[in-house]
């Protein structure tokens, strides 16, 4: 097997297989990593000031009450720390069974024509947009563009927080599943007033700031960061979400040392605070350079600066790159862990999940151990060794299903004896060999899924039953595996393995 798997014709796909990260039976060796950007959190607007209060503030406090969600915006602006300090939001204002009671507060109404007609002159907001495989359409890359997708828009979560910015985030587009699918709303799918709650900071999304159906096409100018970051594409990176929003972007080229890596390392992550300065006016100014043309109307615009935005996030780390897979990724700790999946897609993949393990309508749903295996496009990196001897076999999944089951006793009490698999994987032998160990999986040709739901929801249902189990046994290298570990760590405090494989004995240990 490569050292490194290649990437593809747009770039979407490169990941490091020969990562030095073990995630299955230690720690990871390196030491943990405190961010300089460590948040103090300030005391809630709402708790009483440390001190005496004065008497007549105490018979005020009535009406100041009724004047609270007025003014909550501005007492949120005037009271902002330094940037490395989280927005601090009421929980009250962030609860799942609020509406829009935070975004009518850092929007001036309901969708406008023009964006910029609904954004407060008193606050700074940040945009990006998601680009892992507009030019891709192969069915078993779906669930790992995705993947890439939601660490795209946790990167610019946390990149929102180190800058004091209200984060803008567009919908999830069909770019692996196919034009003809409508793009999907990160609210229909993660949910944003808990998500908002958990991080002490508004969330808004792109429709709720500009019309979806407005023809208006708004001029903008943004960072570009994919040219500062790799060698082989002198633009910046593509995003079908440009039109789709109806924007028209000037793009401005970010400095070198945006670099997370030294020149000569081969990779493309950047550095959330070396991106975080170009949002302050400093930063911004000292990095200016002639701007691109805009596409349509042929303008030059500088990054602007009420609506920070870049092209590209998805390389972007503090330390280390592909810092996702590591216990100490800032951006899992502080955003990717509150991400948590709305009510309804919960309810629907319990459903399917209670329908393929056969559980009767009267019985709970028990705990289950959720696989993740990954064939599909990781053919193409056995090179010359047979698939066979390539990628594990079901035994060898099965002995680390097994391991997960023994941590589960020892560590929990639990004899979790029920299986959940997904996989690109299409052998009917191979499935077979599942079926033989009494395993369960759902399947959406039977359900009808795709028909009744869209073609969204068997990637959707796929991940939420991975991150549903007691414990995980996922593939090394796929994104998909990374994040469905990572929730079930957090979530559940699950024990978790991850099956190696490239060449015979991979996974020996």
């Amino acid at each position: 097997m490569s050292r490194e798997s290649k990437q593809g014709d747009d770039g979407s796909e490169e990941y490091l297989l020969s990562n030095s990260t073990h995630y299955e039976d230690s720690e990871d060796p390196e030491s943990p990593y405190l961010p300089a950007s460590k948040r103090l959190r300030t005391r809630s607007l709402l708790s009483p000031a440390p001190g005496e209060k004065r008497r007549w503030l105490l018979l005020g406090c009535a009406a100041l009450s009724a004047l609270s969600l007025f003014s909550l915006g501005f007492v949120f602006l005037t009271t902002r720390s330094k940037a490395p300090e989280v927005l601090d939001i009421p929980v009250e204002s962030v609860s799942s069974n609020t509406s829009t009671s935070v975004h009518e507060s850092f929007v001036l109404g309901p969708p406008t024509q023009s964006f910029r007609d609904n954004l407060r002159n008193d606050t700074k907001y940040i945009t990006s947009w998601i680009s892992a495989g507009w030019k891709r359409a192969f069915p078993e890359l779906i669930a790992e563009l995705v993947a890439n997708d939601v660490m795209t828009y946790g990167n610019l979560l946390y990149l929102a927080l180190i800058t004091d910015r209200v984060p803008i985030i567009a919908k999830f587009i069909p770019s692996h599943i196919g034009g003809s699918v409508p793009p999907i709303a990160f609210g229909e799918v993660f949910d944003v007033p808990r998500l908002s709650k958990a991080i002490g900071a508004p969330v808004l999304e792109w429709h709720e700031v500009k019309d979806v159906d407005s023809q208006n096409l708004d001029d903008l100018g943004c960072w570009n960061v994919w040219e500062a970051v790799q060698k082989d594409e002198h633009q910046p990176r593509y995003s079908f979400l440009s039109h789709w929003l109806k924007l028209d972007i000037s793009y401005t080229r970010a400095p070198n040392w945006i670099q997370l890596t030294p020149p000569e390392v081969e990779d493309k992550h950047a550095s959330f605070w070396s991106l975080a300065q170009l949002g302050f006016p400093q930063g911004r100014s000292e990095n200016l350079q002639p701007p691109s043309l805009s596409p349509e109307h042929q303008l030059s615009l500088p990054p602007d600066e009420q609506l920070l935005c870049f092209d590209y996030l998805y390389y972007v780390s503090a330390s280390k790159a592909w810092e996702w897979e590591l216990d100490y990724s800032p951006a899992w700790r502080s955003v990717g862990q509150h991400m948590r999946w709305t009510d309804r897609l919960m309810k629907m993949s319990d459903e399917y999940l209670r329908r393929a393990m056969s559980i009767a309508e009267d019985e709970a749903t028990p705990p289950f151990i959720s696989i993740h295996i990954r064939h599909g496009d990781f053919r193409n990196y056995c090179n010359d060794i047979p698939l066979d001897q390539c990628f594990a076999s079901i035994p060898i999944i099965a002995r680390r299903v097994a391991e997960v089951q023994e941590d589960l006793r020892q560590r929990k009490g639990l004899n979790v004896t029920r299986v959940m698999m997904t996989s690109d994987e299409r052998d009917p032998a191979w499935w077979d060999e599942v079926r033989a160990q009494g395993w369960s999986w759902v399947d959406y040709t039977a359900e009808r899924t795709e028909e009744i739901y869209g073609k969204w929801y068997p990637v959707l249902i796929d991940a939420v039953i991975q991150s549903s189990g007691a414990g995980f046994v996922g593939t090394y290298g796929s994104t998909m595996t990374t994040l469905a570990r990572r929730r079930v760590e957090s979530w559940h405090d699950g024990p978790i393995r991850v099956v190696r494989w490239g060449w015979p004995g991979a996974d020996d240990h």
